[in-house]
């Protein structure tokens, strides 16, 4: 994984801290933890977006220049929170793989008593860990921060240094990161993956091959000049892939959605008219 993506750790929790200035009705989440997580930077710039106007200028820019960013991050987090609550009685843990500032493990009433280890580049792990202490005096007890150099440090060793056992079935989330992955980083944590325990579930998400190769470009010229121009992101695989490359690591798909499935699910009932991003789709998966 490049260093860059540890700079983008705090981007989504932002995005879903603004989403809370809307009214009720119209929020594509719920997150009361979301500004409270965020290093104070971030923190001040959503302070400053509150007024309905700013905010909804802002939403405005953002669509603008990248058609479906915004709606895209709400609505895969939002997603992930669903499978959570749905699969708690059916795991016994859970490993978010770059965590960022996500903020369900002391949110969500299904995770309270469920063990959570939290893996992310270090300084992402330092800034949330003295956030947490500021918010509840240390970190909750069922949670482990786990910091790992992705470049140079294998998953399962550090995992299992932290407490973590294999033999657990386990709910991994993977949000926006195989993107700033090589393949041969992608197949090393998918290696890791193939140990784990029968039931386990998987939720990840994935930037589309056409995409990073200039095929298509899906009205994301700015995002591709930005992010795949850059380098920022490398990996992409074409949808029908996937299904043949996950049996090979013993898992099934169970679901996988693109921008209208999820738009439909989630936008559609706010009454808003708010795109999601066609170059990300998302998959959810299970242990066979």
């Amino acid at each position: 994984m490049t260093k860059a993506a540890a700079k983008t750790g705090a981007g989504p929790t932002t995005l879903v801290a603004i989403e809370q200035y809307f009214p009720e009705g119209q929020r594509i989440i719920e997150d009361d933890l979301a500004y409270q997580i965020l290093p104070f930077s971030m923190r001040a710039f959503v302070w400053l977006v509150r007024p309905h106007m700013v905010r909804d200028w802002m939403v405005r820019v953002s669509e603008k220049d990248t058609p479906g960013l915004w709606g895209g991050i709400l609505c895969r987090k939002r997603y992930i929170d669903d499978k959570l609550i749905e699969s708690a009685n059916q795991v016994n843990a859970v490993v978010n793989l770059g965590a960022g500032f996500d903020t369900s493990a002391y949110r969500l009433p299904a995770l309270s008593d469920m063990p959570v280890w939290e893996v992310d580049q270090p300084e992402n792990i330092q800034s949330k860990q003295t956030r947490l202490r500021k918010l509840f005096g240390e970190v909750p007890s069922h949670v482990r921060l786990v910091p790992i150099d992705f470049d140079h440090e294998e998953l399962g060793p550090v995992l299992e240094s932290h407490g973590y056992s294999a033999d657990r079935r386990t709910f991994f989330i993977w949000e926006g990161v195989t993107q700033y992955l090589t393949e041969t980083g992608l197949r090393s944590t998918f290696d890791f993956l193939a140990k784990a325990e029968r039931g386990s579930r998987l939720v990840f998400t994935y930037v589309r091959r056409d995409f990073l190769d200039g095929r298509v470009m899906y009205g994301m010229e700015k995002l591709y000049k930005k992010y795949v121009k850059d380098k920022l992101w490398i990996f992409g695989m074409d949808p029908e892939e996937w299904p043949v490359f996950l049996e090979g690591y013993g898992w099934r798909v169970v679901e996988h959605l693109g921008s209208e499935e999820l738009a439909e699910r989630y936008v559609r009932p706010t009454g808003r008219e708010l795109a999601t991003t066609p170059v990300e789709r998302i998959i959810y998966a299970e242990k066979v």
